[in-house]
């Protein structure tokens, strides 16, 4: 990913905020401080077509309402003599498409440890993702997620990959004051 088709895909981040979007599906005051994303990996390089898979967590949260959404997580990535921790920090741009369904586009860094045949190696890499929230209730209490994502590593060799996390989502709210 170059440095132009980054700026083309931050241009159209910048672009699409002047579309209306739906009200927010539920009152300010119910808004959850916090998304917990539990679920797993799957990962394709793109140079030597491995595929690993592994457990993923991640937690989000709202600074900005309608306009920003961060997104911290790490991933354990599993595959033949090969193990790798990912954390990433993703600045998210959401828009509600319906009280049940959520559509964000984001970008971020991501860290990567590899232990690969004994070898034991960091990389910082860039990220860009697209996520589908489904909350099956209008409260949004629980749902569920998909994540396709894009990689692109800084370090020598510039590996890029492919892949998608899914999982459950919870929704967690502060106490109510009854």
């Amino acid at each position: 990913m170059n440095a132009a088709k980054l700026s083309l895909f931050l241009l159209f981040l910048c672009a699409t905020n002047s579309l209306a979007q739906a009200p927010p599906p539920e009152p300010a005051d119910d808004e959850p401080t916090a998304i917990l994303e539990l679920g797993g990996a799957v990962n394709r390089t793109l140079s030597d077509h491995a595929w690993s898979s592994g457990p993923s967590v991640a937690v989000e949260f709202t600074p900005i309402k309608r306009w920003l959404e961060l997104e911290a997580g790490i991933t354990q990535l599993f595959r033949s003599h090969s193990t790798e921790w990912d954390i990433d920090l993703l600045f998210k741009k959401p828009w509600d498409l319906s009280k049940k369904l959520e559509f964000m586009a984001g970008i971020g860094p991501q860290w990567g440890h590899v232990n690969q045949f004994g070898l034991k190696t960091n990389s910082w890499s860039g990220e860009a993702v697209l996520d589908f929230m489904f909350w099956p209730s209008a409260k949004r209490k629980f749902g569920w997620y998909l994540e396709p994502s894009f990689d692109y590593s800084f370090a020598r060799g510039h590996e890029r990959s492919v892949g998608i996390t899914g999982g459950l989502l919870i929704a967690i709210r502060p106490k109510s004051a009854h």
